[in-house]
């Protein structure tokens, strides 16, 4: 605790004292946005292709989702942020192998309609159009889960983030889980317990849920997510002008209305999430949970946020590592297991 309090002090100082320069705090930034992440592939467990260059097979394969992935952000810099959380909620299902992408068929239930994915997950038809392409310069090589893992590092470097070499050599299954889907993710209303034991489960450890938490700093939510958070105006001084705010945002919407998730920068991949977080101002409850959590392991928590919110170039190195170590999630079967589809829709 004394740890956290210790960086939240300097952080306050470091804000003070820039407050009169700029509205929205840049000065605790010791990194660069954009900044190249050199990550090794020790580390990890059962690895979902670790190590594998796609290389010969397919040289022109990032080229082309990086282009895309570009383009579809240039259109909508949303679309970062659901390009990522796309490869998320794959890998926490069963491991890292497309199987988000699989559309019902008779006979057939995939994970799209799960709790947590439908009318929320989207940029299915940019996966599609990349993997259109893919498919054209070198059919069945580049599985649809690692095009996901490709699109989901190149959208955070598009919105400014850091960037790391993406393992390839995945898999993509030929079955989904709706009832995984609906248990192994994490919900927007969990306390910092659950989400530990969320991230525990599939192999990743609490480091990792708080460094991955900070793809939150892109984004948008519905006031259907947030809602709890809507009750606690007046709880705290500090966040009750951000609380009303999103009351009126929310008033009449039938909880549709979308809130950036960091208001401050919300087409930017930065650490400004961490320091919304100290400020009171997480939009989602089990983001704001972070920074003042209760039970085992909280201080730890607690400290991790005031870590990154003071320094980025530490936040983009543990981001980048932890992308790569839930990128190395395997399905039960190992990464051998499966096929490459030819359309990410339906199994071959």
């Amino acid at each position: 605790m004394e740890r956290a309090i210790m960086a939240l002090a300097l952080l306050l100082a470091t804000l003070a004292a820039s407050a009169v320069a700029s509205p929205v705090n840049k000065s605790c930034v010791t990194g660069s946005a954009g900044a190249s992440v050199s990550i090794g592939y020790g580390g990890a467990g059962a690895s979902a292709g670790a190590g594998v260059s796609l290389g010969a097979d397919c040289p022109r394969a990032e080229e082309i989702v990086r282009a895309a992935v570009e383009q579809a952000v240039a259109a909508d810099p949303r679309m970062a942020a659901s390009l990522l959380r796309l490869h998320f909620h794959d890998c926490f299902v069963n491991g890292c192998d497309g199987s988000v992408l699989l559309d019902d068929k008779p006979f057939f239930v995939g994970e799209k309609t799960a709790g947590p994915n439908i009318n929320s997950l989207r940029g299915f038809e940019v996966i599609d159009a990349i993997k259109a392409e893919l498919e054209q310069e070198c059919p069945e090589t580049v599985s649809c889960a690692d095009v996901l893992a490709i699109a989901a590092r190149d959208s955070v470097v598009a919105s400014g983030g850091p960037s790391w070499e993406v393992e390839t050599g995945r898999k993509d299954s030929r079955t989904a889980s709706l009832q995984a889907a609906n248990s192994n993710l994490p919900a927007p209303t969990s306390g910092v317990a659950t989400l530990v034991q969320k991230f525990t489960n599939v192999g990743l450890t609490a480091k990792d849920m708080v460094a991955l938490s900070g793809a939150h700093t892109i984004g948008k939510a519905r006031c259907t997510t947030f809602s709890a958070r809507l009750t606690s105006v007046g709880e705290s001084a500090k966040d009750t002008g951000f609380l009303q705010s999103l009351q009126q945002l929310c008033a009449g919407s039938a909880g549709s209305a979308l809130a950036h998730l960091d208001l401050a920068t919300p087409a930017t991949f930065d650490n400004q999430y961490y320091i919304n977080l100290l400020s009171g101002d997480g939009l989602l409850p089990s983001d704001q949970a972070l920074a003042a959590p209760s039970g085992s392991g909280a201080e730890d928590v607690a400290a991790l946020v005031a870590d990154y919110a003071f320094d980025a170039a530490l936040f983009f190195d543990d981001f980048a590592a932890s992308m790569l170590r839930m990128g190395r999630l395997s399905p039960a079967g190992g990464r051998d297991a499966g096929e490459v589809r030819r359309n990410c829709r339906v199994v071959n």
